[in-house]
């Protein structure tokens, strides 16, 4: 669990870097005014974080369902070599399926005006600008798309099977440990996955663009700051830690 944490902070560490610093800039500064190379460069490494990040979710999924529905076996499956090829499997194929649409994209033809109504480099975004034939595009897009869709669906049917193991345990603290250890999880599943498929699933209107850029900004911003909490306070060292500091506090003003 904790190794499959490690890569799921690292890769964060490096998905907000691609859109916030840009984004800061442009609050504070009010340079709005980005290459097209940069932009690409942008699109690139979100795409590519964002898929590795939808089959990273789904390996822990994966990972906390054999932790909950098959203890015993747990250690003989989730081996240290395994680990490694479901990370690897993870960040190799979301650079990979993403790298087929960056060159693609850069053939297109873009004749302006240049001028995008979003706070990102984003897919939908970007293909509005161009003026040439974009249809082919927008097929091999949509096949990514419901490649990288496939896990929520698994991950609903591994949740299924945790929640009828958790249903069958009869001591109330052993169920309260399980549920402890993917709850967590569930939640950051719910908000990424929730979030993302609105904003691809909800037609790409004008009425709409604004509600789209309110849901990006979840995926793309405020989760993955939230998640280090969220994982945080699911930990039961550090909530007693939590605790102890409130007591010292409380202790402190007393006095």
């Amino acid at each position: 669990m904790y190794f499959f944490l490690g890569n799921l902070s690292c890769l964060e560490t490096c998905y907000i870097s691609t859109i916030l610093p840009r984004l800061l800039a442009s609050l504070l500064r009010g340079d709005r005014i980005i290459s097209f190379s940069r932009c690409f460069v942008q699109f690139y490494f979100f795409a590519c974080l964002a898929g590795t990040e939808c089959y990273l979710l789904c390996v822990m999924s994966y990972d906390r369902y054999l932790a909950i529905c098959k203890p015993l076996h747990y250690s003989a499956l989730m081996n240290g070599r395994f680990c490694l090829q479901l990370a690897g499997g993870s960040w190799i194929s979301g650079f990979l399926a993403n790298s087929i649409t960056i060159f693609f994209m850069s053939r297109l033809t873009f004749c302006g005006p240049n001028e995008i109504n979003h706070f990102f480099c984003d897919f939908s975004p970007v293909i509005r600008l161009s003026c040439s034939d974009s249809h082919l595009m927008k097929l091999l897009a949509l096949i990514l798309a419901s490649v990288y869709t496939l896990p929520p669906f698994i991950l609903l049917m591994s949740y299924v099977y945790i929640m009828i193991t958790l249903l069958g345990i009869h001591s109330s603290i052993r169920r309260q440990k399980a549920f402890s250890t993917c709850s967590s999880h569930l939640i950051v599943v719910t908000i990424f996955y929730g979030t993302l498929t609105m904003v691809y699933v909800l037609p790409d209107a004008n009425t709409l663009r604004d509600l789209h850029k309110w849901f990006s900004a979840f995926y793309t911003v405020l989760t993955p700051i939230a998640n280090p909490l969220i994982y945080s306070l699911g930990n039961r060292e550090v909530k007693n830690a939590i605790r102890k500091t409130l007591r010292r506090f409380k202790v402190s003003q007393e006095f």
